[in-house]
């Protein structure tokens, strides 16, 4: 209980920072998805609206948006796999990032509504979807799809951010599919995630920059040590 509760002191805290420095960033390509996880069992009958006090159990979903540039994870949200956390995850990306861009995401239908409604109205914003085609279990096709603006069809892919979904799981077992390690109670699932995007963000040097990717976009001006990270959480 102990650990778990330096947990959630310490995500709250990473939350500050992220929220503090991950201001107007100027990017060119945007990549967003979901990933699957779970709290407390796999199983649910409704749904979860980010509401990390609420004894939640079942599904939970991780919505990501990363810089192709730098690799920044620009934005996340945790929720379920609707419209309402489709509409917080691209307002919150909207407040973060700064200049025309292109975004990407899979062919998940609520991300329509919610760029037109939080996007559209920004200067130079192009949206395009890579919608898979499946074959039961196979994807057999990815097919560009231009939604607004004039996106670089060379440039709708979401494989970074795919990428980026393999380093959450490889880093924190609660994200894995098959695994003992899952999150019990949302609160610490919501913190676990708020440590490994700050880690990641600011500690961890991304081989394709050699740097942390908060260093390659220009939101710090040196590489994190964890002691750094944790150490607000503990003032």
């Amino acid at each position: 209980d102990t650990i778990a509760r330096w947990l959630v002191r310490v995500g709250e805290s990473c939350q500050q920072i992220t929220n503090q420095l991950v201001r107007n960033v100027s990017v060119r390509y945007v990549q967003a998805d979901e990933m699957w996880s779970y709290i407390g069992k796999k199983d649910n009958n409704f749904e979860f609206r980010g509401d990390v006090s609420n004894g939640y159990k079942g599904e939970a979903w991780t919505f990501i948006a990363i810089d192709s540039d730098s690799k920044l994870v620009l934005s996340y949200a945790l929720g379920s796999r609707d419209q309402d956390t489709a509409y917080r995850f691209l307002k919150d990306l909207r407040e973060r990032i700064t200049g025309p861009f292109q975004l990407t995401t899979d062919g998940f239908a609520p991300y329509v509504a919610a760029a037109y409604d939080s996007l559209l109205a920004l200067d130079g914003v192009s949206f395009g979807q890579l919608v898979k085609v499946y074959s039961g279990d196979r994807v057999v096709a990815a097919r560009p799809t231009v939604i607004f603006g004039n996106p670089d069809v060379k440039h709708i892919s979401t494989s970074y951010v795919e990428r980026q979904n393999l380093t959450v799981r490889m880093n924190s077992k609660r994200f894995s599919r098959k695994t003992i390690a899952f999150s019990k109670k949302a609160a610490n699932h919501l913190a676990a995630m708020q440590l490994h995007f700050a880690n990641y963000n600011f500690c961890r040097v991304h081989r394709s920059v050699n740097m942390p990717p908060a260093l390659a976009a220009g939101v710090t001006d040196h590489i994190w040590t964890m002691e750094e990270l944790v150490a607000p959480a503990f003032k």
